[in-house]
């Protein structure tokens, strides 16, 4: 028998049915899922030192399980001295297996460790049932060695899922275990 992580388990036991609870579904495909989780650095500073691209593609690397890949700048801006075609940040895209051993383990152990943590905003939907997060610090993981970093950055987190509305999607990333603020 496969591997199967224990959100994606809960997800079809628990989550699904206390969606069409809730939504009053009338089909199973109509319940909304976590499609991917984009994770994402820009390296500003990456202009003057060609070095911390690849620190950072390394990091998110480490962090995800899964390969990142450099971005690249769409066109030239003098006044920051870029080219177009130049490295600026690194990101990598999570489906299926990899995206819900993530969010286990930003759940469980890495959002926990943050400083003063109350919970997340609920204020990062888009209109279209996608949620951005930001994190401040690269640190909060665990598979981040402290004595091994440079320097101390922040990365974006995206949430996409098949929910049509912003309250059908906090549902879901409630219900996944996302711990959003209480008003």
């Amino acid at each position: 028998m496969a591997y199967v992580t224990r959100l994606k388990k809960e997800y079809k036991e628990r989550v699904i049915g206390a969606l069409r609870e809730e939504f009053g579904y009338k089909n199973i495909m109509q319940v909304p899922k976590l499609e991917k989780i984009v994770v994402s650095r820009g390296v500003g500073a990456a202009v003057a030192d060609k070095k911390l691209i690849d620190h950072a593609v390394e990091e998110l690397t480490t962090i995800t399980g899964q390969k990142s890949i450099a971005t690249m700048s769409k066109k030239d801006v003098a006044s920051f001295k870029l080219r177009k075609g130049m490295p600026i940040g690194c990101k990598v895209t999570l489906r299926g297996e990899r995206m819900y051993e993530f969010l286990d383990r930003l759940v469980t152990s890495a959002l926990p460790r943050v400083r003063d943590f109350q919970g997340i905003k609920a204020t990062g939907f888009d209109g279209r049932g996608n949620y951005n997060l930001g994190v401040t610090e690269q640190i909060i993981f665990p598979e981040i060695n402290i004595d091994k970093i440079n320097r101390i950055n922040g990365m974006d987190i995206t949430f996409v899922t098949s929910a049509q509305t912003d309250k059908e999607a906090k549902s879901l990333l409630t219900q996944l275990g996302l711990p959003f603020k209480k008003k």
